[in-house]
């Protein structure tokens, strides 16, 4: 059996992390250095809340099965990057009741080859897109964005992608405006991107990792 980091799991969600009712799985490690980070302790070295295997997360979670089953909701994998951990979902998938469903809140900003892997398990993708303009979004994250508009791309040629990706598109304090926001809204709505949540992060400026 795999093994991943956690740094949380939140169980019932409701409206938060895709249909019905959802367990948030958060995985640790992320390849973005966001400036207002809201689940930093992803990146520190220390920052693990323990490690799990497939089946032992199997085994904790499926006591909401019957919530999962009669609301059509299921395992939302965050983090974090949980695009990382592609081959832990997809060996947790196997072994999960094929009625629950997997949402992935995800940057895409990973290698296209792990997307790929979990496109056929994924019922909904929440991607935070941050801004589509590279330069606002390597000042706010210190990364460039090229996977993550790669990534939008492969995803949205397939059929039915756009009922089933919801994009994140954040006004940021100190870093994009509302014409910023707009503009990046317009380039993914001339992709054929159809659901948007459009919302302000908060200004908590993330303690450096040393």
């Amino acid at each position: 059996m795999l093994q991943a980091p956690l740094i949380g799991l939140s169980r019932h969600r409701i409206g938060i992390d895709g249909k019905g009712v959802t367990t948030l799985v958060a995985f640790h490690g992320c390849p973005l250095r966001c400036a207002y980070c809201l689940n930093a302790t992803c990146l520190d070295p220390n920052g693990a809340w323990r490690e799990v295997t497939t089946d032992g997360l199997l085994q904790e979670v499926k006591i909401d099965d019957l919530y999962f089953q009669a609301t059509g909701g299921g395992i939302c994998f965050g983090g974090g990057e949980p695009c990382l951990r592609a081959d832990f979902i997809c060996e947790f998938a196997s072994l999960m009741p094929q009625e629950w469903k997997i949402t992935i809140e995800t940057s895409l900003n990973v290698d296209q080859r792990l997307v790929e892997k979990l496109f056929p398990l994924v019922d909904q993708w929440i991607v935070d897109v941050k801004d589509m303009n590279p330069d606002i979004y390597k000042r706010y994250t210190e990364r460039d964005n090229k996977r993550t508009v790669d990534n939008l791309r492969w995803l949205i040629a397939h059929d039915d992608m756009a009922d089933r990706m919801l994009l994140r598109l954040p006004l940021i304090a100190d870093y994009n405006t509302h014409d910023d926001v707009a503009r990046s809204r317009q380039k993914l709505e001339e992709m054929g991107f159809t659901r948007f949540d459009e919302f302000k992060y908060m200004k908590k400026p993330r303690t450096p990792i040393t």
